[in-house]
């Protein structure tokens, strides 16, 4: 058989096509969200000095150090960060990790005299292993985010109306009083999906989800959270309650929004009831926690498998170390809910304005912005966050935000209590996400889009500086979820790849015409269909085998490689009426590592390096596995042709 030049037309063809396809594909799926960027952020950090930062409330005498990860391929080594690490400490200067998750990732805590920490950061700034250097802002419980009401157990009958589409009914008395459930149609949402498998970091003042008795403080589980998931539960902060529990009741309130148990005889419902939590806590009984805290907490999250991350807190200041930390996370496959902010100003605050943050308004019973909601050109989408003022439906109760929690700052008591702001409305949000990637569409990208293109804007525009892209709607989000398939993506690329096979069968088929005609071609025929049918089924066995195994870090390295093939064709290749499925699994594997190299690196984290390293993973392997099936195809159509030519 006549070998084919490398760089053939069919070649070439089938290149143009693949990189057409990758091209789109990455277009397609491009961030929708137009935060601050680092560089921006670095900028304003650059002209604020440490006295006017400690004047705005940040640490006394101290400075964040964020050093490159060796690991990540961002340069250095670890032996020159602690020689680093050693000159600033003979400056007199105390060197710490900031927190304990910060020591891997290279996040620093310097203290000392305010001379000597202005000097190492004027020589330091620019240095090839330090990324940056900021003051250590403290972030907060957004303002008039506890505005409460408290009450007697109440009555269920509020009137509300409900719409003729399919609904889920749940037997929680308190059910009826929560409007904002009702506003985003969560009940419509629930006949699809009520959240399962899906987790969800409340990043906040902690959640009191079990009992426990710490220093004098008995923390009380609050009964309408018992059921609940709860994995993973972690406190940031030194001389706080462990586990990731709360002793303020913020917390405690927007996990409840997010995931509060529901039908089960008592209290309220939640929007994503079937969904994990988890707790974490990096603001203490005062409502308050550093940028350091915050940062390792939604590392931690991305890290340990959370799906959603919900943060309703804020600052004035951004911080670069927060910010990296953000982007850290939505390329691991974790999206990043955030409150806008309760000042009353068309700016969004911090985390909510990061790029990767999807910064979320709040709306009143009404429909409208409530009135001490920010708002900006930083703005993604609305939520229901109340209004603890008024009583605009008429059930005689305050149109806040109703769930149950611990008394502010008493763990030892719980209550059912009406909260506003844009805390209460992130969560929300962080629900609907929830909701999503239970329906199979976890990409932080397709998320945030589902959640923009799905949102009823109150004007009828697509977007503008006061409610973002709308308010959020859960069940058209749910919907959306269900109906977006990466199936055709998958498969435009087989096919995109199956056009490199085509050379190799050239021969094949033209010495199949001239000897036996009809019978080989309709032998050929299935044999290319086999091909087609097993490289269509690579990515449910994949996926299948992949969770079957656990779904962890190890399976990913063996499911989303080129082994699986490799051990296929290498127990196989000598059964001739295998060949076809054989090629068909190598180049249907091609085609699922080429999507996810493009798409959804976040299969992987266990490859060092980050999501860079993890595409350069999937694109060898993806052309190890299109290798092996052009390999393949081409010995079966060769044995064809040579059997046509004797």
């Amino acid at each position: 058989m006549q070998r084919e030049r490398f760089l053939s037309l069919p070649t070439l063809v089938a290149g143009a096509a693949t990189l057409a396809l990758c091209t789109g594909l990455t277009w397609s799926h491009r961030s929708v969200d137009e935060g601050l960027s680092d560089q921006e952020i670095e900028a304003a950090n650059a002209e604020l000095s440490l006295s006017e930062a400690e004047a705005l409330g940040a640490a006394d005498d101290t400075l964040l150090f964020d050093f490159v990860e060796p690991e990540d391929g961002e340069g250095g080594s670890e032996s020159a960060l602690a020689e680093l690490r050693a000159q600033l400490e003979a400056r007199g200067l105390r060197v710490e990790p900031a927190g304990f998750y910060s020591e891997g990732e290279h996040l620093f805590r310097v203290t000392g005299a305010e001379s000597a920490l202005e000097a190492a950061r004027a020589e330091l700034s620019a240095h090839p292993l330090v990324e940056t250097i900021e003051p250590e802002f403290f972030y907060a419980v957004p303002d008039a985010a506890l505005s409460v009401y408290s009450g007697p157990e109440l009555d269920a009958d509020a009137g509300i109306a409900k719409p003729d589409r399919p609904r889920v009914e749940v037997n929680d008395p308190m059910r009826a009083l929560q409007w904002h459930l009702d506003a985003i149609n969560a009940a419509e949402a629930w006949t699809q999906t009520r959240g399962e498998g899906a987790v969800v970091a409340v990043i906040d003042t902690g959640v009191a989800y079990k009992d426990l008795d710490w220093k004098g403080v008995h923390a009380k589980a609050v009964p309408d959270l018992e059921g609940v998931p709860m994995v993973g539960g972690e406190t940031f902060l030194d001389r706080a309650l462990p586990d990731g529990l709360d002793d303020h009741a913020h917390g405690t309130h927007v996990a409840g929004t997010i995931a509060q148990a529901t039908d089960n005889g008592i209290g309220v419902a939640g929007v994503a009831h079937g969904a994990k939590i988890m707790p974490l806590k990096v603001l203490g009984g005062d409502g308050r926690g550093s940028v350091a805290a915050i940062a390792n907490a939604i590392r931690y999250a991305a890290d340990n498998g959370a799906d959603v991350i919900n943060m309703s807190l804020g600052g004035p200041l951004p911080s670069s170390a927060m910010s990296k930390a953000v982007a850290y996370a939505h390329e691991k496959g974790t999206t990043v809910i955030c409150a806008a902010g309760n000042e009353k100003r068309s700016k969004v605050s911090y985390p909510a304005a990061y790029k990767h943050s999807v910064a979320v308004a709040a709306t009143n019973w009404e429909g409208t912005r409530s009135f001490y909601s920010n708002w900006g050109k930083k703005l993604d989408i609305s939520a229901p966050g109340g209004d603890t003022r008024s009583d605009k439906n008429g059930d005689g109760h305050p149109d806040g935000v109703l769930q149950n929690t611990i008394k502010i700052q008493d763990p030892a008591h719980h209550d059912y209590l009406w909260f506003q702001g844009t805390s209460m409305a992130s969560p929300h949000a962080a629900g609907v996400a929830a909701l999503v990637a239970s329906a199979g569409v976890t990409n932080p990208n397709e998320v945030e889009r589902i959640l923009k293109e799905t949102a009823k804007h109150p004007n009828n525009v697509e977007w503008d500086v006061n409610y973002g892209a709308g308010i959020i709607d859960a069940e058209a989000a749910v919907a959306a979820a269900k109906s977006k398939s990466y199936d055709h993506e998958r498969l435009g690329l087989l096919g995109a790849l199956g056009l490199f096979l085509w050379p190799a069968a050239g021969a094949g088929a033209q010495a199949a015409r001239r000897r036996v005609g009809a019978r080989v071609l309709r032998g050929a025929g299935l044999v290319g269909g086999a091909t087609l049918a097993a490289g269509a089924l690579s990515a449910p066995l994949a996926y299948g085998a992949w969770s079957m195994l656990g779904g962890g870090a190890l399976a990913a390295l063996l499911m989303f490689s080129a082994l699986v093939p490799m051990l296929a064709v290498g127990l196989g290749l000598q059964r001739k009426g295998l060949r076809g499925l054989l090629a068909g699994l190598s180049l249907g594997w091609a085609a699922l590592l080429a999507h996810a190299a493009v798409v959804l690196p976040t299969l992987l984290d266990a490859v060092p390096g980050g999501p860079s390293a993890d595409r350069v993973w999937l694109g060898l392997n993806a052309f190890a596995a299109l290798w092996l099936a052009r390999a393949v195809w081409r010995k079966s159509t060769g044995e064809a042709a040579s059997e046509a030519q004797a």
